[in-house]
């Protein structure tokens, strides 16, 4: 069989040629012969079999820097890849879930209180954070108490965004009702930006202060989160890591429209560019979520000083094997500083438990 034009390998392929085009400037299916005078695209019906995982992978709604990794490997290699990425929208599906679950009972006027089986959990914790080896100052700051973790990542005017965010959200470390989680967390955030907008406004040396910001609030087993930024949140359940935040950068947004791998993300030129945050000039839409924590999960919360030099199979590591939070974000900083510390580097780490198992941290 001859090659095919664009439109019989579109129809044989279940691709439109608007796709193909889009994946042959990719460099994720570039056809067999563009003919040098027409620009016409023909294909080798031998790449109809990739075509075709592109398809079936793009219906799951895999990004387009993922499906290329996917199909540059071997079939056993393509299908654990293909695990872990449905792995991780079950997660994220399982936190959409759960903020439905807590809308129907808020909407429908039923008690949102919890039950005593839900007040049973509570959480060990601890905070820790570092300048690095080779940053001066300490721009980031970190918060944990019974009911609140919180981390931020200052830019602009030292620590000083940060610590006014984080001091912000304090009050609710005096406790939340359930049913009012996420009023709570949205009325704390906006609190947040306006701290910083003040400090901003306090000292010209001062008018381009930021932060990020990710903090969970616990009311019985039900937590809410806020995030903005780049800081991020982990769930480590049953062994498996979840990253729970999604990172609001000029990177990621363009691993997220499959025009670079996140290998590439790691050295690009705007990896540190922001397109949200608490100030700053960047735009103000933080996350919100709601979660049902489980006996024996853990969290984390931390600073991009740990997740940009530290891979997230040494963090599931630490947090499986730890059973003391303190030692946890000590052992983290270390990881961090132990591969070169070019930033600060906070860790904020909670372990849900039984009230009764519970020990100081």
């Amino acid at each position: 069989m001859g090659l095919l034009t664009i439109g019989a390998f579109a129809r044989a392929s279940r691709l439109s040629p608007k796709a193909l085009r889009l994946y042959d400037e990719l460099g994720l299916l570039p056809p067999a012969r563009v003919d040098p005078h027409s620009g016409y695209r023909h294909y080798d019906p031998a790449q109809l079999e990739r075509a075709r995982l592109v398809a079936w992978l793009r219906r799951l709604g895999m990004p387009l820097a993922e499906i290329r990794t996917v199909c540059e490997l071997d079939p056993e290699a393509a299908a654990r890849e293909v695990r872990a990425y449905w792995a991780r929208i079950e997660a994220d599906t399982a936190a959409r879930r759960d903020l439905a679950a807590f809308l129907v009972d808020h909407l429908s006027g039923r008690d949102t209180a919890m039950t005593s089986d839900h007040t049973t959990l509570g959480i060990r914790y601890a905070a820790l954070s570092d300048t690095g080896s080779v940053r001066e100052s300490n721009d980031d700051a970190g918060y944990a108490g019974p009911r609140l973790l919180a981390v931020a990542d200052g830019f602009g005017g030292g620590r000083h965004a940060g610590e006014a965010a984080i001091e912000a959200l304090k009050p609710l470390d005096a406790g939340v009702p359930g049913g009012e989680l996420l009023s709570a967390l949205e009325e704390a955030a906006h609190r947040a930006r306006e701290s910083v907008s003040a400090l901003a406004a306090s000292d010209p040396a001062l008018r381009d202060v930021g932060t990020t910001l990710t903090a969970m609030v616990w009311s019985g087993s039900r937590l809410g989160l806020v995030h903005i930024g780049d800081s991020r949140a982990y769930l480590l359940r049953d062994g498996e890591l979840f990253q729970i935040t999604h990172d609001h950068t000029v990177v990621q947004s363009l691993i997220d429209e499959g025009r670079i791998t996140p290998e590439e993300a790691a050295s690009h030129p705007q990896r540190a560019l922001l397109l949200r945050a608490v100030g700053g000039g960047s735009a103000f839409e933080p996350d919100f979520a709601l979660r049902d924590a489980r006996a024996q999960d853990r969290y984390l919360l931390c600073s991009d000083g740990l997740t940009g030099v530290v891979p997230a199979g040494e963090i599931r590591r630490v947090l499986g094997s730890e059973d003391d939070p303190g030692t946890a974000v000590r052992q983290l900083v270390a990881l961090a500083n132990r591969a070169g510390g070019p930033d600060n580097v906070t860790c904020v780490v909670a372990h849900v438990a039984e009230r009764r198992a519970l020990t100081s941290a």
